[in-house]
């Protein structure tokens, strides 16, 4: 069947009048009717020409693409323990944790908080201990504390490894 000339090129968007004449022709049963109602559509007028079918499928254009925003960069991506030890004060039950922190970020930090985790000689787990340590780190240096208190710690506990879980930019 061979689609009847129209006049669907001259009109660039359908109005809701047509919309309605559109719906009201096709409900006819007469094929040229049909074919006409089919052709004075819409997505008639927007084909494209091109034979690429993804060219045709892009975007329409009254919807603009998203904006690609960089994520928010975290204080603890620039900042790292590059060295640690333990040992216990007061009479054994104390662990003190000396460390020195690294900050190659491009402002300073502060308030940053160290979880401690504490393993037995077969490598069991003991105990963990959190501790917020309220001082600041310049931008692009680094800082040593050195028996800094963390907490209580069974006495069965022989190594101690600490990580960095937040931090405030300044």
């Amino acid at each position: 069947m061979l689609p009847q000339v129209s006049d669907a090129e001259s009109h660039s968007a359908a109005t809701p009048s047509e919309a309605t004449g559109i719906t009201q022709d096709i409900s006819r049963t007469d094929d040229t009717s049909a074919t006409q109602a089919t052709l004075s559509s819409p997505g008639a007028s927007a084909v494209s020409t091109d034979l690429n079918p993804a060219v045709g499928a892009a975007v329409p254009p009254d919807i603009a693409p998203a904006e690609t925003v960089a994520p928010a960069k975290s204080p603890l991506d620039g900042l790292k323990i590059v060295s640690q030890s333990w040992r216990r004060g007061g009479l054994g039950s104390k662990a003190l944790v000396t460390f020195t922190l690294r900050n190659t970020n491009d402002y300073a930090v502060r308030d940053f908080e160290i979880a401690c985790s504490f393993i037995r000689r077969d490598g069991s787990h003991l105990t963990d201990r959190r501790r917020v340590i309220s001082d600041t780190v310049n931008m692009k240096s680094r800082k040593r504390y050195a028996g800094v208190l963390v907490g209580f710690v069974n006495v069965n506990a022989n190594k101690a490894k600490c990580s960095l879980v937040t931090a405030s930019r300044i």
